[in-house]
């Protein structure tokens, strides 16, 4: 990591995590700008283009300030920014639980192993199921975790249907099932789940319901 490294910054804030297996904890966010995907639910699209320099440095200042031992990495599409991977490796260096979120379009192979990886599966409903990049899921590991957003009974059918090809459940840490917010039933899924008895966590984005829903900075 040199000085003069930067990443383009949409926000640092501190929160609470609202999804996956560590939701509730408190958690610093770095989101960064820019995305390759136009998701048909994206609720960051203010991350498309938004943004600032800063160096990497000043990154870390930032996030050590908020004293967290929670760190997320987001977007946009992290992995857009290669400066995204030495920043990883400091925070994981300094003691940092890192996490990333992904969309599962870019190679995660070479993020840091100490990371927990949280990529997306795009389902059909998201319009950018083509942009899956199928060979990520063999770098997949036991600190990871799989999320497919769902919006249809379409989109839990052809999840359900990668949860099995890919042995996804037993591969990474879990499988989240999420609800694309206002458009389907939370409950819906929920009884899909226990009807076909199958082996993945459902959530919510608690964010959304602590504040409005598309409020930033939390």
């Amino acid at each position: 990591m040199t000085s003069e490294a930067t990443l383009t910054i949409n926000e640092i804030y501190e929160s609470i995590q609202g999804e996956s297996s560590w939701a509730g904890w408190r958690c610093v966010f770095v989101r960064l700008t820019f995305c390759d995907l136009r998701c048909t639910y994206c609720d960051t699209e203010y991350a498309f283009y938004e943004g600032k320099k800063q160096t990497l440095s000043a990154i870390i200042d930032e996030v050590l300030r908020f004293q967290s031992p929670l760190v997320e990495i987001t977007g946009g599409e992290p992995l857009l920014q290669k400066n995204v991977l030495p920043l990883m490796t400091a925070l994981c260096d300094m003691g940092k639980t890192v996490l990333i979120e992904t969309s599962g379009a870019h190679d995660i192979s070479k993020i840091d192993p100490r990371v927990h990886r949280i990529m997306d599966l795009k389902t059909p409903s998201s319009g950018e199921c083509a942009r899956n990049l199928w060979s990520n899921i063999e770098h997949l590991g036991e600190r990871d975790e799989v999320k497919c957003v769902i919006g249809s009974r379409e989109d839990y059918d052809w999840a359900r249907a990668q949860v099995e090809k890919h042995a996804l459940a037993t591969r990474c840490r879990g499988v989240l099932f999420s609800p694309v917010f206002g458009k389907i039933e939370a409950r819906e899924i929920v009884d899909w789940i226990v009807a076909d008895k199958l082996d993945v966590r459902f959530q919510l984005q608690m964010h959304k319901f602590v504040w409005p829903p598309l409020q930033r900075g939390v």
